[in-house]
């Protein structure tokens, strides 16, 4: 009896470093969660930026193009204003010309051919003088149309610069809402699992072949299989059914948004095994995982919530090599996880 004890102790001391490994991998999956969130976050912001830039580009090059419209536009009531200057010169030339010839037709002097030359003259520089003035009004009416499309595209311009910034603001809030909704799931499915492993240690009770090793409840191969074998051992599996029975206990006590499986876990030891059946230790590992899934779905169990993974001897519990380490690498663990 003292020999037992001594040996639980020296169990529990060295049951240390799976939970750490564990609780390392939870929390890498969570924060791998996260930066899926993040990134997905980011990819929705960077094709809002895009297609605002995009926008943003196509404005700006209405804006060149209506900024070089509008300078050839400038450049040609220029040329009209100074038709104009030009004609109005004339105009007051022939004016003053009129005047003198009215003058020397006055005096007696003058010419009737001429006068009428002259006159038809000064009629038809009117006429330019006029059309130049309706040329100079109907590019200031353009001129006033490129303004009002100026103003549209910068109020445009800062609409989408307002939505950007509406948008930005909502996906902030998204993360913060993400991250507490991620956080409130983590804590519920920590709750449950606590109360998962409660109610096995009830039901199974301190057996020195069943352990529960941090998150993890912890069957020693011995329990369900003969040695090499992946069938499980002939007759009831009371331990199994302890454990179906809580696994649909569970099921209806978690509510359906949140996603969970029991992932079962086959382990070896060390020693290699070579056989027609089982080339390696995967081989015989994940058999025997997948031989405790079938058993637990022959028992009610939803398949949904079960995943089979074979270790092999890759994660021993005990480094050692004396048949005990042996013995005790030699397990299966179940384990409530996220799927």
């Amino acid at each position: 009896m003292a020999l037992a004890t001594r040996r639980t102790r020296r169990d529990r001391g060295l049951n240390y470093w799976p939970s750490y490994v564990d609780a390392l991998s939870t929390l890498l999956l969570v924060i791998v969660f996260l930066l899926s969130i993040f990134v997905l976050g980011q990819f929705f912001l960077t094709q809002e930026i895009a297609g605002r830039d995009t926008a943003l580009d196509r404005l700006n090059r209405q804006i060149a193009e209506l900024t070089d419209l509008l300078a050839l536009e400038r450049a040609q009531r220029r040329e009209s204003e100074d038709e104009l200057s030009a004609l109005q010169s004339t105009l007051n030339a022939t004016e003053v010309e009129q005047a003198r010839l009215e003058q020397m037709l006055a005096a007696g002097i003058g010419a009737d051919e001429r006068a009428t030359a002259l006159t038809e003259q000064i009629d038809a520089e009117r006429q330019e003088t006029a059309r130049a003035l309706d040329q100079v009004a109907i590019l200031n009416q353009q001129l006033a149309a490129l303004r009002r499309q100026i103003g549209a595209l910068e109020a445009a311009l800062e609409a989408s610069e307002q939505r950007d910034r509406e948008s930005q603001a909502r996906i902030a809030d998204l993360g913060s809402r993400l991250n507490v909704a991620l956080a409130q799931r983590v804590q519920e499915l920590a709750r449950f699992r606590s109360d998962f492993f409660g109610r096995l240690r009830q039901i199974i009770g301190t057996r020195p072949d069943i352990r529960i090793v941090g998150d993890r409840f912890v069957f020693q191969s011995e329990v369900l299989f003969p040695p090499g074998q992946s069938a499980l051992r002939a007759g009831p599996q009371p331990e199994l059914d302890s454990m179906a029975s809580a696994i649909l206990e569970l099921a209806d006590e978690i509510p359906p948004d949140i996603e969970w499986v029991v992932r079962v876990d086959g382990h070896t030891d060390v020693r290699p095994i070579n056989t027609a059946q089982f080339p390696s230790n995967w081989y015989l590992s994940s058999a025997r995982a997948i031989a405790v899934v079938n058993y637990l779905i022959e028992a009610g169990v939803p398949p949904t919530r079960l995943l089979a993974a074979g270790f092999g001897e890759f994660q021993p519990i005990d480094a050692g090599e004396t048949e005990e380490a042996f013995a005790r690498n030699r397990r299966i663990e179940f384990k409530l996880t996220e799927r």
